[in-house]
């Protein structure tokens, strides 16, 4: 059976770790020609490898961008549709939780400034290029194509829950894209358009991970998780699978949480986890 993106191409911005990385091998999988966006140019050719090999079939390319930059934005979509031909996925998913980012009173301006030139203004160049290439998709009824796409926006339950754990600039920042988000998906309805945020809860990733560098900082969060583990960062790139796909065509402007049950909880069980999360695709 075709897969739930077959024949269409996807652009994922940091897909060399992380939520990136496991959605660039799942939309592979499931039929995507996928552009690999990284700063870390090595990172995201040594997942183009993993792709080409295991899915010969698929068309995919590494491709260095920093999205602080709106003219890397740019050339990367120019490049995904040099490549494929169209853009019918754009997930706007790099992003950055700086160490130094702390409350009001201890947080640079500069972690401020740079915390929201990559996490915000990265989005927004994204989705700008991502419509202006979504509006030319030349439509192909024999296999499912048409105009428009799919924008996917990563923000994070910060921007829906507060926290005694500071970290103001990522969750204001994290805040001003779901606002974004509602608003695109408003202003591009009717074009076929659709973009939706997803904001995953904590996740076992290099970048919490290595913000979470103590016992008592990991031990903090982790008593606030109904299913009693951080989530992994494979059920996030299910969630942006979902959201790609066809399978979601009646979804628009929402917060689509991923989050273990964490905004919904107020106390939360006791015991061990009955069930281990998932495994890596890597």
């Amino acid at each position: 059976m075709p897969g739930r993106l077959q024949d269409k191409a996807a652009l994922i911005t940091g897909a060399g770790s992380g939520i990136g990385l496991e959605s660039s091998i799942l939309f592979a999988q499931e039929g995507a020609n996928v552009l690999l966006v990284d700063v870390n140019l090595p990172a995201a050719e040594k997942v183009q490898k993993l792709i080409a090999d295991r899915f010969p079939n698929v068309k995919s390319a590494a491709f260095k961008a920093d999205v602080g930059k709106e003219e890397d934005v740019k050339a990367a979509v120019d490049k995904a549709v040099e490549l494929f031909g169209r853009l019918d996925v754009m997930f706007n998913n790099a992003g950055i939780m700086h160490p130094a980012d702390d409350n009001a009173l201890n947080t640079e301006e500069k972690i401020w400034d740079l915390t929201h030139t990559i996490n915000v203004k990265g989005v927004w160049w994204g989705c700008k290029y991502a419509i202006l290439a979504m509006r030319n998709n030349p439509v192909d009824e024999a296999k499912g194509l048409h105009t428009g796409g799919s924008i996917i926006n990563t923000a994070s339950f910060v921007a829906i829950m507060g926290a005694a754990t500071p970290q103001l600039a990522y969750t204001a920042s994290k805040g001003a894209v779901l606002a974004m988000t509602r608003e695109l998906a408003m202003v591009h309805a009717r074009e076929g358009i659709r973009f939706n945020s997803i904001c995953p809860g904590p996740l076992k990733t290099p970048l919490l991970m290595d913000f979470l560098n103590t016992p008592e900082k990991r031990d903090r969060r982790l008593v606030h998780l109904p299913m009693g583990r951080f989530g992994e960062a494979v059920e996030v790139a299910k969630g942006a699978l979902f959201l790609a796909s066809d399978d979601s065509s009646y979804m628009t402007g929402t917060d689509f949480k991923v989050d273990g049950g964490l905004t919904s909880a107020y106390v939360t069980p006791i015991g061990e986890p009955a069930l281990p999360p998932p495994s890596s695709l890597v």
